[in-house]
């Protein structure tokens, strides 16, 4: 029996031609216009449901059945099906074939080099166990802290048994974070004169995740062109909430109007803040120890930096600092994130409200100016308006 040998089939590609002069053309630009060759297929996309990303999602909810998306954090799925759940309250986050579920409020993640704010909870023979926000107590070792008068020595026993006398439970303090363990506890450290136990002020707690730029707060929520300038003033890459950010400068000092005098303010990464009356003392101290060798440390230390007693407070600069206070929480109930400009801007804008009320109210009428510190209602939308109007 014999063997046939066919020739190729060669398939017809259609119009394209490429000695044909119709299918390639010169224009006066010098331009080849490409009219009748096939272009390549490009990928095609992923097509996501209209209902991913939208709104808040619970624990429990079903966020995608699809199976081309990859769960991230804040999810999970059954190994029997390929439906992605939600494990935290909050809003979906899409990067490419990943979905993940941004939590509304979540504990602070210790990084080293934060500058956090906590309080002393339990005292042991040679740490102390701090509440810096975080899912686990933050330790503050012995030997992390400066001694009084800035004795550079080993610690004894002796300074075992006066443990107390430096921190107690109750205590505020103010810290970086020196190193982050495997279980994600943290370890502080006081060593710098910036550093120490909190006095003479007021301590406010912003809730939420704390951060770069995604510090989420308990947003109660705002009412028209309010909650519109809140979610624009948001921090880059949240979720429209607000909360304390890292920023160029996590403590400041500010000059506070209506005689209130100088008031620093410490902006803890961890969403814990501090306002207080700026003492002359402290900042001599931080600034001498810029120039001062580590030998001569006990000339600018002294026993004063763990008193517990606090200073006498003019009413003005009471008054100032809550009203700093007020402001925070305009921020916070509003979305916006918290930092060094927000919180100069909101106070600025606090006065002009004081100023455009003071206008309308009567100046004798006593009983009706004694609630002029009070920035809730109408005032706080005011104050959100202004302080989006300054940022466009």
């Amino acid at each position: 029996m014999g063997i046939t040998i066919l020739p190729p089939v060669v398939e017809d590609l259609g119009p394209y031609q490429s000695d044909s002069e119709d299918s390639m053309s010169m224009d006066s630009d010098q331009d080849v216009e490409m009219s009748g060759v096939s272009r390549p297929h490009k990928r095609p996309r992923l097509q996501s449901k209209s209902n991913i990303g939208t709104g808040i999602v619970t624990p429990g909810e079903v966020v995608t059945d699809d199976p081309q998306w990859m769960r991230g954090h804040g999810t999970y799925m059954n190994p029997l099906s390929t439906s992605i759940i939600a494990t935290v309250a909050g809003t979906v986050q899409k990067t490419n074939k990943l979905l993940s579920v941004h939590p509304l409020r979540a504990r602070y993640t210790p990084e080293i080099g934060d500058l956090v704010v906590g309080r002393i909870v339990e005292v042991q023979s040679r740490r102390w166990k701090v509440d810096i926000s975080a899912p686990l107590l933050a330790q503050l070792p012995l030997s992390a802290i400066n001694l009084p008068g800035g004795i550079l020595r080993r610690r004894t026993s002796a300074d075992e048994l006066q443990i107390r006398t430096f921190f107690s439970e109750g205590d505020l303090v103010i810290a970086e974070v020196q190193n982050v363990h495997q279980d994600g506890s943290a370890s502080l450290h006081t060593r710098s004169l910036k550093y120490g136990k909190l006095r003479n002020g007021i301590f406010l707690a912003v809730t939420g995740t704390g951060g770069s730029g995604s510090a989420g707060a308990s947003v109660k929520g705002g009412v028209g062109a309010s909650a519109a300038v809140g979610s624009a003033l948001a921090a880059p890459g949240g979720s429209g909430t607000g909360g304390v950010v890292r920023s160029r400068r996590q403590v400041w000092t500010y000059e506070t109007a209506n005689g209130g005098g100088l008031v620093d303010i410490i902006l803890g990464v961890n969403g814990y803040i501090y306002i207080y009356k700026h003492t002359d003392g402290a900042d001599a101290a931080s600034s001498t120890t810029e120039n001062v060798s580590i030998t001569r440390l006990e000339e600018v230390a002294s026993s004063t930096i763990y008193s517990s007693q606090n200073d006498d407070i003019s009413p003005q600069t009471r008054r100032e600092i809550a009203r700093l206070s007020q402001c925070i929480q305009v921020l916070v109930q509003y979305g916006v994130r918290v930092d060094e400009d927000t919180v100069v801007g909101s106070y600025e804008a606090s006065l002009q409200v004081d100023l455009e009320v003071g206008d309308d109210e009567d100046e004798e009428d006593e009983w009706r100016q004694e609630g002029r510190e009070y920035l809730e209602g109408a005032k706080s939308r005011r104050i959100i308006e202004l302080l989006g109007q300054k940022k466009v």
